[in-house]
């Protein structure tokens, strides 16, 4: 595939146009979505107008957010009027968001009375909540209705709906009252009554976190989950595709963040490189501000080095060892927020497992320093290192997992307080505990 992908590049270099219509008749809408991704603005926007009508909404859909956005600025008011329109309104509102507010509100007034209502329902909530990401396209059951009577209204409504494998079961006044799916009431008899076939709901309040609802729906398994207002009455449908791609953005920030960078929120062949510059310069700075605390570390304790010289040589062992310690538990405790298994509540409970962790961690690795760097430096030398480590990895363990938390508490996303900056804490207190331990062992 990626010959020949390397193959269509070549033809838009070469401005073989005709060339490249032809092959995008042989290619799926995923393929040539890949495609897409790969091309530069100018490209990208010569490709897209190459694409057959509908091959090309097809396509349109598919993009990220960003991408959409690029080729929206790219093309006449007449042709994206027509592309804007074909979204559904959770995905139009995700890529309004991405694009400058005038030209968002120039989008806007292009659509029919129909579109342009349902996209603003969507538009009424905060960014972050459920119901900026759920679809006002939804089929509800009255739940006096009988399965026949319930058959005929998906039919006549399917066509708009986000989904009809679950339908909300609603009543007079619009509030929820239990879920029943396609299935069901294709399998009953035309007679039976749709509250008698209708289970219980899992629902969403629509100002709840986007993420933990998402989160929510694929831990429990839901193709659709119904969202509904401070009443409860259902405004909207959440899919799980829509879950699945929260929750692999929030993935992705949460990956980028562990290695000190920001999101690209974009493939990154299509990516400038002067974007993907500044999502890493500003970590690197801060980054290389908490090294210098190292350095003074070291300076203080100039004199304990050229006492011992060989105590330098140990000093890439301990703040390696203590800063993969650190980020493997904030790592764990970072996952284990993301999917719900712990909280701010429970700071105390993961303080002491991680406190256990560490010390079995350091007494592991420590009889082994004390081996090794006793065999070949001296037993005194061994003590310090063997005591070094064991400290070291109880410390690092005890704040990788006590940092993330302390994110979540102020507000702030656990993954920066991951990785980047408990290397830079560990770096600077192991130190410390370091030459301390070597004054008190060797006397210096």
């Amino acid at each position: 595939m990626n010959e020949l992908l390397d193959e269509l590049e070549d033809m838009i270099r070469e401005e073989r146009l005709t060339e490249l219509r032809r092959a995008f008749d042989d290619l799926n809408v995923g393929d040539i979505v890949d495609f897409l991704e790969r091309l530069g603005v100018k490209d990208r926007a010569v490709a897209f107008r190459l694409l057959s009508k509908g091959v090309a909404v097809e396509a349109f859909d598919l993009l990220d957010q960003a991408l959409q956005s690029e080729i929206i600025e790219g093309l006449k008011d007449a042709e994206v009027a027509h592309y804007f329109e074909s979204l559904d309104p959770d995905d139009r509102v995700r890529l309004m968001d991405e694009m400058p507010a005038s030209v968002a509100r120039r989008m806007l007034r292009h659509l029919d009375p129909r579109e342009r209502s349902l996209t603003n329902i969507v538009l009424g909530y905060p960014n972050g909540t459920i119901g900026r990401q759920m679809s006002p396209e939804f089929v509800a059951i009255p739940e006096h209705f009988s399965v026949a009577q319930a058959l005929e209204k998906v039919s006549k409504a399917g066509d708009d709906a986000e989904t009809l494998y679950t339908l909300p079961v609603v009543d007079h006044g619009r509030l929820l009252k239990g879920v029943v799916s396609l299935r069901d009431l294709v399998s009953s008899a035309g007679e039976a009554l749709v509250v008698d076939l209708m289970r219980e709901a899992d629902s969403v309040d629509a100002d709840h976190d986007a993420e933990d609802a998402a989160r929510m729906c694929a831990d429990r398994k839901h193709l659709a989950v119904p969202v509904t207002d401070s009443e409860h009455r259902v405004v909207g449908i959440f899919t799980v595709d829509d879950a699945l791609d929260i929750l692999e953005r929030a993935e992705s920030e949460d990956a980028a963040r562990h290695g000190g960078a920001e999101p690209l929120n974009r493939p990154y062949l299509s990516t400038p490189v002067l974007q993907i510059m500044r999502s890493r310069v500003v970590w690197l700075l801060v980054l290389a501000l908490g090294a210098a605390l190292t350095v003074q570390v070291l300076d203080v304790f100039e004199g304990t080095i050229e006492a011992m010289v060989v105590l330098s040589l140990f000093v890439p062992l301990l703040i390696g060892t203590g800063g993969n310690t650190g980020n493997q538990a904030a790592t764990t405790v970072v996952r284990a927020l993301a999917l719900g298994d712990v909280g701010t509540r429970d700071v105390f409970k993961v303080l002491w497992r991680e406190v256990r962790v560490g010390m079995t961690l350091g007494a592991t690795i420590g009889v082994l320093g004390f081996l090794v760097a006793g065999l070949f430096y001296g037993w005194d030398i061994g003590t310090v290192i063997g005591l070094t480590l064991f400290s070291i990895c109880t410390l690092a363990a005890s704040a990788g997992g006590l940092m993330p938390l302390l994110g979540k508490k102020l507000g702030a996303d656990p993954a920066v307080f991951a990785n980047p900056f408990i290397s830079t804490f560990v770096d600077a207190t192991g130190l410390i505990v370091y030459f301390m331990i070597a004054r008190t062992v060797l006397g210096i």
